[in-house]
C-alpha cells in the first residue's frame, strides 16, 4: 500500500535500566512492505507515542537516549514522504515518520510493541487514502496505546532480569576493563534474562553463519533448495581464512550436505561463499534476516570478512536461537530444525561457551572469531533437561586471548546460577 499522508512525530522512550547511563539508538530500518519500522537501543527504553495531524505525523521521543551524528533524513517511496531522526534536546533523541500527502493512517490502526524492552516495533496497519481534503487548522494529538513486553521473539514469554547474575557479570567486566562485551541469556523456562548491551551491533565473524544455515533449511523445506545436489566451487567464492575447502582445485564439485557440514562445523569459509550463492546473494538474506525481526544482522561483505564489516547483535543471535527453539514455531520444519541443531552440535570450536559448562551439558552453537573479537551464541540443555540460549559478543586488543578466559567465566557464571535447584523449580 501506498503511505502519503501519515507522520511518524514522537515516541518516548523512557530508560528502565539506570537513569543515569543514557542509551544509544543502536540501529532503526522500516519495512516497506509491511509497513513496519523496528527501532533497536543499546539498553532498555519504555516508548510513548502519539500521532498529530496536518499533516499526520507520528511522534517518538527517546529520552536519555544518544544518536551519532546529526540529523538523519529517509525517503521511502510514495507514500512515506520522510523519516527523520534527531535531538529534541541535550537528553532526548526523536524518531519522525512523515507521509506523503493524500494518505493518513487510524490511531486505531497503529500497533506499537516490544519483543524485548530493547527493540520496540511500530506497525502502521492499513495505510489509507485521505478522504478529507480540507486541512484542519488546529494541530490535534492523539496518544498512540503502546503494548506490553511479553514475550521475546514473540515465542518466549519474557521474565525479569536476573539481579544476582547482572551484579556478577558487571563485577567481572569491571575486572576485564579492556574488552568491550554485549551478551544477552535467556532461561526457556522463566523467561528470566541477562541482558549486558544484548542489542549492540559487533562485527558477526562466523557467526553470520547462523542465520544463513537457518536460511538454507528454510529454503530445503520450501523444496527449491536440495541437500543432495551437487554445488560448484568458483574461484571467486573461494576464499582464506578458517576451513579446507579453499586448498581445493577451483572447479571441484561438492554436494550441498558436504557444504553446509563444513560451513558449521569447521566454520569453513568458501563453503559458506557457496551457500549465500546459492541461496540468491546477501541482499535476499538480508531481507530474510529483517523478516525474522533481526535487524543488527546484515552481511556485508562475503567471507572472510577480516575488517568485520558484516554485523550482528548478541540479542539478534538468542532471537534466532529462540524461533529455532520453540517447535509451536513454524519456522521450520521438525526434520530440518533436528538437521540444524545437529550441525551446531557438532562445532568443533570448544573454547568459548562449551568451556563453561558443566559435566553432561549439550550445546547447539555457532562460534566466531576476527583478530579484534570473540563470539558465541546457541542453545544448551542441562543434565536436568533444563534449556536456556545464550549470547556473547566480546571486542578485544589484537588476539588477546583474556577475551577466551571473559567468555568462559561468564558462562560458568551463567551454568552455575542456572543450575541451581531453587532456580530449576522455579515455574
Amino acid at each position: 500500500m501506498r503511505l502519503r499522508s501519515f507522520f511518524l512525530s514522537v515516541m518516548s522512550i523512557v530508560l528502565l535500566s539506570s537513569a543515569a547511563k543514557a542509551a544509544s539508538l543502536e540501529s532503526w530500518y522500516f519495512d516497506t512492505a509491511q509497513n513496519q519500522l523496528n527501532i533497536t537501543t543499546e539498553s532498555a527504553v519504555q516508548p510513548r507515542a502519539f500521532l498529530i495531524n496536518n499533516p499526520t505525523r507520528l511522534v517518538i521521543d527517546l529520552p536519555k537516549t544518544q544518536i551519532n551524528g546529526n540529523t538523519a533524513r529517509q525517503s521511502f517511496g510514495s507514500k512515506i514522504r520522510e523519516i527523520r531522526i534527531g535531538k529534541v534536546d541535550s537528553d532526548t533523541t526523536r524518531l519522525v515518520v512523515e507521509l506523503a500527502p493524500g494518505y493518513t493512517v487510524s490511531p486505531e490502526k497503529l500497533l506499537i510493541k516490544g519483543d524485548s524492552y530493547s527493540h520496540w516495533i511500530v506497525n502502521f496497519g492499513a495505510i489509507e487514502r485521505s478522504n478529507n481534503n480540507i486541512s484542519s487548522a488546529i494541530e490535534e494529538k492523539i496518544p498512540v496505546p503502546i503494548g506490553d513486553v511479553s514475550t521475546f521473539a514473540g515465542v518466549v514469554p519474557l521474565g525479569k532480569e536476573i539481579s544476582q547474575l547482572s551484579s556478577q557479570v558487571k563485577a567481572l567486566t569491571a575486572r576485564y576493563s579492556y574488552l568491550e562485551p554485549g551478551m544477552f541469556f535467556l532461561d526457556l523456562d522463566t523467561g528470566n534474562y541477562l541482558d549486558f548491551n544484548g542489542e549492540k551491533a559487533f562485527p558477526a565473524a562466523s557467526t553470520i553463519k547462523f542465520p544463513i544455515l537457518v536460511a538454507l533449511f528454510q529454503e530445503i523445506d520450501a523444496g527449491r533448495v536440495k541437500l543432495n545436489e551437487t554445488l560448484v566451487m568458483r574461484r571467486d567464492l573461494m576464499t582464506g581464512g578458517s576451513g579446507v575447502m579453499q586448498y581445493k582445485r577451483s572447479g571441484t564439485r561438492f554436494s550441498l550436505l558436504e557444504t553446509v557440514t563444513k560451513m558449521i562445523t569447521i566454520s569453513d569459509n568458501t563453503a559458506t561463499n557457496m551457500i549465500i550463492d546459492r541461496l540468491g546473494g546477501k541482499a535476499k538474506l538480508n531481507q530474510r534476516f529483517r523478516n525474522w525481526g533481526l535487524q543488527n544482522t546484515v552481511i556485508r561483505n562475503l567471507l572472510g570478512d577480516f575488517k568485520g564489516t558484516n554485523t550482528t547483535s548478541p540479542k539478534d543471535l538468542v532471537r534466532l536461537s529462540a524461533l529455532i527453539a520453540n517447535q509451536n514455531n513454524q519456522m521450520l520444519s521438525n526434520s530440518s530444525r533436528t538437521q540444524v541443531l545437529n550441525l551446531m552440535r557438532h562445532v568443533e570450536n570448544r573454547s568459548l561457551l562449551p568451556s563453561g559448562l558443566g559435566k553432561g551439558a549439550v550445546i547447539a552453537h555457532k562460534t566466531g572469531t576476527l583478530g579484534v573479537l570473540l563470539g558465541d551464541a546457541g542453545i544448551i540443555e542441562m543434565p536436568s533437561g533444563k534449556r536456556y540460549l545464550a549470547g556473547i559478543m566480546v571486542k578485544r586488543p589484537f588476539n588477546d586471548l583474556r577475551g577466551k578466559a571473559f567468555i568462559t567465566q561468564v558462562s560458568r557464571l551463567v551454568y552455575g546460577y542456572l543450575g541451581q535447584p531453587t532456580v530449576a523449580q522455579q515455574p
